[in-house]
């Protein structure tokens, strides 16, 4: 069954947005396959002031997610992958979206956005990398025709990180 997805709107975060991004992924089930435990007030100011800098300086970022009501339900979006380990040198797209807004389609509009944006800025490919464990994000790449290109193991942990390549 196709249903229609929501209006959605990505915009670059702003410093408001940072205590936003906080609350929302202040909650467990959320924070799940992202270290699990919330993260200080500071770790989002931070991350919203390096977005706005990717967007400035290559046209796209981890851009806050705004739904038809205008509020803040999350990020979608795209920035060079931060690590020393996994796919180094390539564009992640990625989301994370509060608890409340889960399964409503959200994450795949916005994400489909980002594609046609990140492509717009030049970006040949994307990579998305997801804990093997998330279906719900597996989900997401599945939906937007990525594939499964490369396995990696997360460095401190047991887990598996998916690697899912698409060609713009």
């Amino acid at each position: 069954m196709n249903r229609a997805l929501p209006a959605v709107r990505l915009r670059v975060p702003t410093d408001e947005d940072a205590l936003v991004w906080h609350r929302l992924f202040a909650d467990p089930d959320v924070m799940e396959f992202h270290g699990g435990s919330p993260a200080e007030v500071s770790v989002y100011e931070e991350l919203t002031a390096r977005q706005r800098r990717h967007d400035a300086e290559r046209g796209f970022c981890l851009w806050s997610l705004v739904d038809d009501a205008d509020r803040v339900i999350g990020f979608t979006g795209a920035q060079p992958w931060p690590r020393d380990w996994g796919p180094r040198g390539d564009i992640e797209i990625g989301w994370r979206l509060g608890r409340e807004f889960w399964g409503r389609g959200y994450v795949t509009a916005a994400a489909r956005q980002t594609l046609e944006r990140v492509r717009a800025a030049g970006v040949a490919e994307v990579v998305a990398m997801v804990d093997s464990r998330n279906t719900r994000s597996i989900a997401v790449t599945e939906r937007l025709g990525m594939r499964l290109a490369e396995v990696f193991a997360t460095p401190g942990t047991r887990r598996r990180g998916h690697c899912y390549r698409l060609a713009l």
